[in-house]
């Protein structure tokens, strides 16, 4: 796992206990951890026939490697809070903690014990971040990342995304929470309850799309001929020339004659640029970015 750069500690003496799953409450507690926090989290015990490997979180039998990064430095104990035992573990857990970070439905938390309106009866100086699929009364719909997307308009064929964009962004948005929960329990003393909904946040992630920015056609959707990928002889290269002297430098270097920015729009411009591309390496494609200052990232075979 990469290092990651010093973060201000700026939870420092701030508790938070976890119930969440998966990924976006697990990589959300871990960049609380990064600020500071002390961070506990409950987890189910795993089944009864499961691996040695497999915990109770689901995401430990998808990919241990990423289970493991999530949880580094996180005090992870087994619980099973549908039981008399697990339940007086969870009242004490709670009873320490400053926020409470949860990804299961509203109906299972209630079942839990740990709904909004019961754990503000027996903890009111406690906070509460939700993790929940869509906002509001469609709380209890399922759903999961792949579709969060593609309900948003970012998935545009039949290959899967890249990353889990809906469940990181969440874990961001969850994060947003947990410092603005803090904030409010110095001002009021009380808890408070806060609702992330991984369809909104991704609906933010999609903004520039339903903006027209990324729109096919557009200048941040291929319409310029600076800003897209194309092949070259071992690999591709994703260009990022769009502001005009990051342009004119691309043309200089591809020996075309720069007139204005518009010519970046045209058919011509945009089958010079293929070409010079194409029969260039990524190492030459590098070289020729650094000495002529032109935003290009190579992706060799």
């Amino acid at each position: 796992m990469a290092t990651l750069p010093k973060t201000p500690q700026v939870l420092k003496g701030v508790h938070i206990l976890s119930l969440s799953l998966n990924l976006p409450g697990p990589a959300a507690l871990l960049r609380l951890k990064h600020m500071g926090a002390s961070c506990a989290k409950l987890e189910p015990p795993a089944l009864a026939n499961a691996p040695g490997s497999v915990t109770g979180d689901p995401m430990s039998a998808y990919n241990r490697t990423a289970y493991d990064a999530l949880h580094s430095g996180i005090d992870v104990r087994s619980v099973n809070l549908k039981t008399e035992a697990g339940q007086k573990v969870l009242q004490r857990e709670l009873a320490k903690a400053d926020v409470l970070l949860t990804s299961f439905r509203p109906s299972a938390l209630k079942k839990l014990g740990v709904d909004w309106a019961t754990l503000h009866q027996d903890h009111p100086a406690l906070s509460l971040v939700m993790i929940v699929g869509a906002p509001g009364a469609e709380a209890e719909a399922p759903g999961h990342d792949l579709t969060y997307q593609a309900g948003n308009g970012l998935v545009t064929g039949l290959d899967l995304p890249a990353s889990l964009y809906a469940d990181m962004t969440g874990a961001l948005m969850a994060v947003e929470a947990v410092l603005q929960a803090v904030l409010q329990q110095g001002r009021t003393g009380k808890g408070h309850r806060f609702e992330v909904a991984l369809s909104k946040a991704t609906a933010h992630l999609a903004l520039p799309r339903h903006w027209g920015l990324t729109l096919p056609g557009t200048l941040l959707g291929g319409g310029h001929a600076g800003y897209q990928l194309y092949p070259c002889l071992d690999g591709r290269v994703a260009l990022a020339a769009l502001e005009p002297h990051f342009a004119k430098s691309l043309c200089m270097a591809a020996g075309l004659p720069w007139t204005t920015p518009t010519m970046m729009t045209e058919a011509t411009t945009h089958q010079a640029i293929a070409g010079f591309v194409a029969g260039r390496s990524c190492k030459a494609l590098e070289d020729l970015a650094r000495e002529h200052d032109i935003p290009l990232h190579t992706l060799p075979n």
